[in-house]
């Protein structure tokens, strides 16, 4: 019986000490689950203008493009500008780029900014210091525990004998019927 108390106290303790890591994990293992819906780093908005006075310079310098964008860009902050082709300028701006086509006018600001926690959450995600290496081997064998100490929390019906072992077998079942599916092709 005392055995069952150390599996208890082994799960509630793991379960306290790895919260924050595990909303960490699971927020970001979500949002980089949808990487083609959305950047989970980066806020990036764009905005189409259209400058009429640009069509005046062919070869545009600093001066010049200042003054375009305190009147079409105000408050970004000049970086330095090149033409990727003719009569294409391309602006850089603090956290951002300018595009401006010289002959018509036509010109989009592009912006990005972190996006709050989740670019967080994603660089710990991907693993970036050898000792967070460490920290997430640790949490991965305490998600194990996790899992096997939950097995034997209840008794009886409720527990791995009844209801328990139905639900632990459809749990097991699902990622190994995936796999049959899409990655053996079996089916």
């Amino acid at each position: 019986m005392k055995w069952r108390k150390l599996n208890r106290a082994l799960h509630r303790d793991l379960g306290y000490l790895f919260f924050g890591l595990t909303i960490i994990y699971a927020l970001s293992g979500i949002a980089l689950h949808h990487l083609k819906d959305w950047n989970p780093n980066y806020i990036i908005k764009t905005r189409d203008i259209k400058m009429k006075s640009v069509e005046q310079s062919s070869d545009p310098q600093e001066e010049e493009i200042l003054s375009w964008m305190e009147k079409y860009a105000e408050g970004e902050k000049y970086k330095n500008h090149y033409f990727p082709q003719e009569n294409q300028l391309k602006v850089f701006i603090d956290d951002g780029s300018i595009l401006i086509d010289t002959q018509s006018g036509k010109a989009t600001i592009e912006t990005s900014k972190r996006r709050p926690f989740f670019h967080e959450f994603n660089y710990l995600h991907y693993n970036p210091k050898k000792l967070w290496t460490w920290i997430s081997d640790i949490y991965a064998i305490s998600l194990i525990l996790l899992a096997l100490t939950g097995l034997f929390i209840l008794r009886g019906k409720q527990g791995i004998k009844g209801r328990g072992a139905w639900l632990t077998t459809i749990g097991i079942l699902i990622p190994l019927i995936f796999l049959l599916f899409y990655y053996y092709k079996i089916f």
